[in-house]
């Protein structure tokens, strides 16, 4: 839960749980996302998440892409239908990768009804910082499964110098006006 729901649910002032949670004396395990969000992981919040509950996360960077939403989501659903996993929920985003303020993303990290997070590529969830969104899930008894890994180190390589390059071309479009 975030940090300010659980100061009310335990009748402190927010700004004296965000000074704890500063000074590392929280009386509970907290974890702050890349956005600046703190969540409050309390012993009884931590329930075995159902591992064949599958949540479907899909995103496209431009508008004229939409259409990549839907091939995105089947491909995932047929995935999904092949794992043995029960799709509870799909999200579909139109927002750049590097853009770390995608609410419809962040609602679906904090969900509770799925143990298994499906993307068909690790840039569709994040251009950069793959891990801690891992660390995150992990730490709430989640899993990611990327469907098209890149196989070899090369190929992974690859991918991050393609992600850097687009990367600076955006930031340069951007200044562009």
């Amino acid at each position: 839960m975030k940090l300010s729901h659980w100061a009310r649910k335990h009748g402190i002032p927010y700004r004296t749980a965000w000074k704890w949670f500063k000074q590392g004396i929280l009386p509970a395990r907290a974890i702050q996302l890349p956005t600046g969000t703190i969540l409050v992981l309390e012993e009884e919040e931590e329930v075995r998440l159902p591992q064949d509950a599958a949540a479907i996360y899909t995103r496209v960077s431009v508008h004229e892409a939409r259409d990549d939403l839907e091939r995105q989501v089947q491909r995932l659903q047929d995935y999904a239908a092949a794992r043995g996993y029960r799709v509870v929920r799909v999200v579909k985003e139109v927002a750049s990768g590097l853009n770390d303020r995608r609410p419809r993303l962040e609602k679906l990290l904090l969900e509770k009804d799925y143990g298994v997070l499906l993307v068909e590529h690790r840039d569709r969830l994040t251009r950069f910082g793959f891990r801690y969104l891992e660390l995150l899930l992990h730490e709430q008894g989640k899993r990611v499964e990327v469907v098209n890994e890149a196989d070899t180190p090369r190929a992974d390589l690859i991918e991050d110098f393609v992600a850097v390059i687009y990367s600076f071309a955006a930031r340069l479009y951007g200044l562009r006006g």
